[in-house]
């Protein structure tokens, strides 16, 4: 059973030296940014990136080759050419770094550091979902080639309440500085990054986040490539941190949103021919928006997923109790087994339309148009998913409970691009 609240041995985060684009060698800096690599759209997303500016860093986070190998290989060299040429280069000395993304409806700040790592079982960073090991195995061989970290992974904990301290007075100085860059990204947030190199500051965060519990809000499967090079690489060195990015969920609440589910070779009529009789169908009526109102009411009791590809929208809810109760495993708390990415992946997938867990076959796709428009350019069926709420994921996650993989996007996430880790300078 996980700890909650402050542990014995918390959170440990020390200064890197930041890889940076420089501005003058790049169209600009909003243009060399990407959202992480599991969000980027393909083919259409990662095409529109290559295209906004040849140094685009989706050239490091999503190399095209024809092999694994060649792509890993492909990454390193770019990323050695990009320093070469003065495209990148490092700060001068180790900093951590406060982080502020914000649009007209959301301020978040954090603190981009170096992490050591820690195993679950410790209590200190809490995973909430299982994890695909062709994707860690994938992300392992990017990671160890390059020899870098390339975007931090989202982590937050719960701070103090009331007037700022520690990391959160820290955090407030720094933003009335100079920033070391600012640029707004075609999505509308404004980004900003100071370089935190004061003894006493850097001191005081660290301190403070000593006290500290972190959940993995976004990420897990780079930190669980983390793990991994860390166990493989055995001796102590660099491959002891992580590049994470930690947020005060007290000051700066996170936003929960679904990951939706792109069944490739699973057309709409199928999936609905088979859930008939075990689930309750109901065609609802478009657009987009008022369809996903309908879902969210279907959701507040029970589980509820909306089906697009089409044409239109059809509700499926109400399961059978007598399926939930044959193909859920019971050895999960009540909350686990009640989630809807439970009861879609133990019930729907594996039970009732047979699709396999594996690339080919399932896209996870953030992005609620974009699952829809890819179903019905493909035949395919989108699964829209409601999101669960924080209080579910932190509560699950203490009690060393994983949910299914891809169960929630938590945002905004940082933009890719603005600062990364050389574990040759560690």
């Amino acid at each position: 059973m996980k700890t909650s609240g402050p542990v014995a041995q918390g959170l440990r985060l020390i200064p890197f030296r930041g890889l940076r684009y420089v501005p003058e060698r790049v169209g600009s800096l909003a243009a060399v940014t990407s959202p992480p690599y599991d969000v980027v759209v393909r083919p259409d997303g990662l095409h529109h990136l290559e295209s906004a500016d040849p140094h685009n860093i989706v050239r490091l986070i999503l190399p095209q080759a024809g092999t694994a190998r060649d792509r890993h290989r492909q990454a390193a060299d770019t990323l050695e050419r990009w320093l070469a040429e003065g495209v990148i280069a490092p700060d001068r000395e180790p900093a951590l770094y406060v982080y502020e993304q914000r649009n007209d409806e959301i301020l978040q700040r954090g603190v981009i550091g170096a992490l050591a790592l820690s195993p679950a079982a410790d209590g200190v960073v809490l995973p909430h979902e299982d994890v695909m090991d062709d994707v860690v195995a994938d992300r392992t061989e990017l990671m160890r080639t390059t020899g870098a970290h390339l975007e931090p992974l989202l982590l937050t904990y719960r701070g103090d309440e009331g007037e700022a301290v520690g990391s959160a007075a820290v955090i407030e100085r720094t933003v009335l500085r100079d920033p070391l860059l600012a640029t707004t990204t075609e999505d509308g947030f404004r980004h900003r990054l100071w370089a935190v190199t004061d003894p006493a500051e850097r001191g005081a965060i660290e301190a403070d986040l000593a006290r500290r519990q972190a959940l993995i809000a976004d990420g897990h499967h780079r930190w669980a490539t983390y793990l991994r090079l860390q166990r493989e690489e055995a001796a102590p060195g660099p491959w002891d941190y992580g590049l994470v990015l930690l947020v005060d969920t007290v000051r700066h609440p996170l936003q929960v949103r679904a990951i939706h589910r792109l069944l490739r070779g699973l057309p709409v009529s199928r999936a609905l021919e088979a859930v008939r009789g075990l689930f309750r169908v109901e065609r609802v009526g478009g657009p987009l928006p008022r369809a996903l109102e309908a879902l969210a009411e279907a959701a507040a009791q029970g589980n509820a997923f909306l089906l697009a590809g089409d044409g239109g929208f059809h509700l499926v809810d109400r399961p059978d109790p007598a399926l939930l109760a044959r193909a859920v495993r019971t050895d999960r708390p009540e909350a686990w087994r009640t989630l809807d990415a439970t009861v879609l992946h133990s019930v729907l997938l594996d039970e009732v339309w047979s699709v396999p867990d594996a690339p080919e076959h399932i896209g996870y796709i953030h992005d609620t148009a974009a699952a829809v428009e890819q179903a019905e350019r493909l035949g395919a069926t989108a699964v829209l998913m409601h999101p669960v709420r924080e209080e579910v994921v932190r509560d699950l996650a203490r009690q060393g409970v994983t949910m299914p993989r891809k169960s929630t996007s938590f945002g905004p996430k940082p933009a890719t691009g603005l600062v990364m880790r050389s574990l040759a300078l560690d």
